[in-house]
């Protein structure tokens, strides 16, 4: 792999109009198959800046924010807009069809493997492949709270409940957006804490500031119907691999493994000792792995 610095988040990113709302994304790249990247909640196309410039080598290369997060614009929730995946999707979609112009490759984090998984379920004529890589399992999802015990089940909508009051929603979201609360909860999730930089961290908490960045984080931790990852990949029709890190505190290693179980996965590639978000942790194990894959696929396409 060459090296390649990333890229410097302080560059202006672009901006594409969609529904009349600004969505920011960046770029990186001019020949070869097309790749969109998506992140995971409260992320953005930031997260990707260890990866774009090393795809973008060989590949015309996005990373986008989802509607809601990052620079782009943050309707109000059910009146405006509805966060859900599908709404994601049709994102992703028509970013493939009026920026990208073709096809793409698609490669998410987090929630973002289910954003591009609704996306080449519901648009599979605009998805050429999907890498999922440490996909949310939606743990909080009405139909997996039902396999809880009791008080487990009883907490997360109490909890929802709670946080519907705006004033102890805004108060719980203030408490969250502070540096060392963010850095605390990356040192979670990341297993090398010399990835957490003061980079990643100012990445994270700038969109936090925008307006209407409380009411997206709250209408989303109500959201708890939509697709499961498992009700997703049967659907597939694409090459689709899952690519894991085997100290992810959020989401099983385990329960990743029954995934891989499924007809339409044809690779489950676990990550030793990485966590919740590899492409930013080790790029330097993350991005060849995705190369080799796209490059692989795209050669059958072409």
């Amino acid at each position: 792999m060459s090296s390649v610095s990333a890229i410097d988040t302080f560059t202006s990113p672009q901006t594409w109009n969609w529904r009349g709302f600004p969505i920011t994304y960046q770029s990186c790249g001019e020949t070869g198959a097309a790749v969109i990247l998506v992140h995971g909640f409260g992320a953005s196309w930031g997260h990707w800046r260890k990866n774009l410039p090393v795809l973008g080598q060989s590949c015309r290369c996005y990373a986008i924010d989802l509607i809601g997060f990052g620079g782009s614009a943050k309707p109000t929730p059910g009146e405006e807009i509805e966060y859900t995946f599908e709404t994601w999707g049709e994102q992703v979609a028509d970013f493939c069809r009026e920026v990208v112009g073709s096809p793409a490759f698609l490669v998410g984090n987090s929630i973002g493997c289910v954003a591009v998984m609704q996306t080449a379920v519901d648009y599979p004529e605009m998805v050429l492949g999907v890498a999922a890589i440490n996909c949310s399992l939606r743990l909080l999802h009405e139909r997996k709270q039902a396999e809880l015990p009791w008080y487990r089940r009883m907490g997360a909508p109490i909890v929802q409940q709670i946080l519907k009051n705006k004033l102890i929603g805004n108060f719980f979201f203030q408490q969250l957006a502070k540096p060392k609360v963010v850095r605390k909860i990356l040192l979670q999730a990341y297993r090398r804490s010399q990835a957490v930089t003061d980079e990643l961290v100012d990445i994270l908490m700038k969109p936090a500031a925008d307006s209407g960045a409380a009411d997206v984080f709250l209408a989303f931790t109500r959201y708890s119907q939509g697709p499961l990852p498992e009700d997703l990949l049967p659907l597939l029709s694409c090459p689709t691999i899952l690519l894991w890190g085997t100290e992810d505190p959020w989401e099983p290693v385990a329960m990743g493994k029954e995934l891989a179980n499924l007809p339409t996965v044809e690779k489950f590639i676990p990550l030793e000792g990485l966590g919740h978000c590899p492409q930013d942790e080790a790029p330097e194990i993350v991005n060849p792995i995705l190369q080799e894959w796209i490059e692989s696929h795209f050669s059958d396409n072409s």
